[in-house]
């Protein structure tokens, strides 16, 4: 599947590339060329930046590991993890910073996210009896972080400040809701596909979920006007010091040499960043080529064409390029935001609209890459179409909570 997804990437900017260059555009293989060039550099630049997070959260990871506290985690989540990932044994290590990585993504720690996600994915593949074959458990993990409900999307509400937005946190609860609906969607298509049976415990998990998420809500919106983003920032950053603090002082409680082990833990994440640049090289340079040729404006304009045919485009059609660059590069749908606000008015309804789709989902071809490819794994089953039905629900849901909100 990877095989036939990246080479028709290429196939199909070349083809692209050939016809615009025969309706006279000859600029356009230039374009191309050196957006390959751009892509590559780009690999290397991520790859480089991650270095850092991931020597440092794996340090940090080490700690805990080796002061027992990864296991106190997993064990909150047992019955949980037990029905819905059951070839990952009790107490296993990868159910402690599965919990982890999903605790950062709520809470909007994309420095801790990324790297505990890459250690739970690493400790998953240690399982898995098919090394370049993505498991069952594996492909649970990665769809729930192509989903990634987000509780406090502060970088969204900054955004929105500094381009004199009325009330920058207007689109809190759209986001959150259009976030939840994808998570929760992607958790039941793969429970279908893999016949998980959803019994009281996995409904009482959920249900405790929600009541925790709604609680957390109130709360938020007892805060006076205007102070949600500054409370979420201070929230974020407080919690993620506090995240260090505790491995750091449960070691030293523990009697674990911290600085030995961080040290240690460093060195694997260091190795581990390193890996990652083949294919961070390969995904990046592909969707690059897509993007130049122009095929990916070929596809929105055509979208928007079909709604606007069947009376749907009006108001929103604007904030389509968001949607659907999404999946394919989050720095891309952030520019393409930033590009429909300015464009429209932050407070227009297609700048709000395309606010609430950055924040519905996070970037499905990039968390696939570095997620499986941090492991090896080349065979990835249907991980890809259950993050692009994640992308898809997310993205309706941002227009039609969108619509009902601002209209």
């Amino acid at each position: 599947m990877l095989n036939y997804l990246w080479g028709g990437f290429f196939l199909v900017g070349f083809a692209v590339a050939m016809l615009r260059f025969l309706g006279g555009d000859d600029a356009v293989f230039q374009a191309v060329v050196q957006s390959t060039f751009d892509m590559a550099k780009l690999s290397v630049e991520i790859a480089i930046g991650l270095i850092g997070l991931l020597a440092l959260w794996s340090g940090l990871f080490r700690i805990a590991e080796q002061a027992g506290l990864i296991s106190v985690l997993s064990r909150l989540l047992a019955p949980l993890f037990s029905r819905i990932m059951p070839e990952v044994p009790h107490g296993h290590v990868a159910q402690g910073a599965v919990t982890m990585n999903l605790a950062a993504n709520m809470l909007g720690l994309d420095n801790a996210a990324t790297p505990l996600g890459l250690k739970a994915m690493q400790a998953l593949q240690s399982l898995n009896p098919v090394k370049h074959t993505a498991s069952n458990a594996q492909i649970l993990f990665l769809v729930l972080n192509t989903s990634s409900v987000t509780l406090l999307p502060v970088t969204i509400f900054m955004y929105r400040a500094q381009l004199g937005a009325a009330d920058p946190t207007e689109v809190f609860i759209p986001i959150l809701l259009a976030t939840s609906l994808s998570t929760l969607t992607g958790l039941l298509a793969v429970m279908l596909i893999q016949k998980i049976p959803f019994d009281v415990v996995v409904l009482a998990y959920l249900g405790a979920g929600a009541v925790l998420m709604g609680g957390f809500v109130y709360w938020l919106g007892l805060l006076p006007a205007g102070e949600l983003g500054t409370a979420s920032q201070l929230l974020a950053n407080g919690l993620l010091l506090a995240v260090i603090a505790l491995f750091i002082g449960y070691g030293l409680w523990r009697r674990v040499p911290v600085y030995e082990q961080f040290v240690e833990g460093a060195k694997e994440g260091f190795e581990t960043a390193v890996k990652l640049i083949p294919y961070l090289v390969a995904m990046l340079v592909a969707i690059g080529v897509f993007r130049a040729c122009g095929a990916l404006e070929y596809l929105v304009a055509l979208l928007a064409e079909g709604l606007e045919g069947l009376g749907m485009g009006s108001g929103f059609a604007e904030a389509l390029p968001v949607a659907l660059m999404k999946p394919f590069s989050g720095s891309g749908a952030r520019a393409l935001m930033l590009d429909v606000m300015n464009a429209h008015g932050v407070d227009s309804l297609a700048g709000r609209i395309a606010a609430v789709m950055q924040g519905s989902t996070e970037t499905t071809f990039y968390v696939l890459t570095v997620y499986f490819g941090v492991v090896g794994i080349t065979r990835i089953r249907y991980a890809l179409w259950a993050g692009l039905l994640c992308d898809v629900v997310g993205m309706v849901a941002a227009i039609a909570l969108g619509l009902w909100f601002f209209t």
